[in-house]
């Protein structure tokens, strides 16, 4: 699998510098990296796309600071590993504001950097687990299945219904429920996919996600009460 670097950074010896650390701990670990580079804080975040794994962002930038630029990247991306490289301590340190996973010194050590990479890439699998990737008209989208509550189909056309938004594509259900299957969804009729975590009660042949009211089928009412059942005796189980 090959991971998505973002460099963010103005300087050019810098980006040099980075590139040949990458290329190195590239080659000590056996993973391909994909790098594209950013001369600007304002650049990297016009038409951000949630495709990265870590983002090495400079503090001191011309226009947008990195700090500033981090914490609108938080907005968006709650997923991507955050690495601030700069000579500015003081203002790397305040990383905890936006869950940044560390920070390297200019002119930066590969030691260093290996250490920090790391532990990037593995809080970004971790949370990574709990995303889904999904192609739409505007490019590739990443969304937390932590936050999607159902997933509908209206002629041929896919809503991911999340707590704060929708995101709309084409595509069929049926291959959108293979995907969920590991996070829990579970299909209450030919229209919906429902993740269990947001049900709030089921009465009948309706069942309440969130504040939507959806139609449970009657042939797939046994199956869908009992699939739920199951979900919540294994989330007691976990607790």
């Amino acid at each position: 699998m090959v991971r998505n670097i973002a460099i963010v950074e103005d300087e050019d010896d810098a980006v040099t510098l980075l590139n040949g650390l990458i290329k190195k701990f590239s080659e000590a670990t056996g993973q391909e990296f994909r790098v594209d580079r950013y001369r600007s804080a304002v650049e990297f975040l016009t038409d951000y796309k949630r495709i990265y794994a870590v983002v090495l962002m400079d503090i001191q930038m011309p226009y947008k600071d990195g700090m500033s630029a981090a914490i609108e990247l938080r907005n968006i991306d709650k997923t991507v590993s955050i690495i601030f490289v700069t000579n500015l301590i003081q203002y790397a340190q305040r990383g905890y504001e936006v869950d940044a996973v560390a920070y390297l010194v200019k002119p930066v050590k590969y030691y260093d950097f290996e250490l920090k990479m790391r532990k990037a890439l593995d809080v970004y699998v971790m949370n990574e687990r709990h995303d889904l990737t999904i192609n739409t008209s505007g490019g590739l989208c990443r969304i937390s299945t932590d936050k999607l509550m159902y997933v509908e189909i209206v002629r041929h056309r896919l809503y991911y219904h999340l707590v704060d938004s929708v995101v709309e594509m084409t595509g069929v259900l049926s291959q959108v429920e293979e995907k969920l299957k590991e996070f829990g969804f579970l299909r209450c009729n030919q229209c919906y996919l429902v993740n269990p975590r947001f049900v709030v009660s089921v009465k009948k042949s309706s069942v309440r996600v969130g504040r939507e009211t959806l139609t449970i089928s009657r042939a797939r009412r046994n199956s869908f009460m009992a699939e739920l059942a199951n979900w919540y005796a294994g989330t007691e189980r976990d607790s």
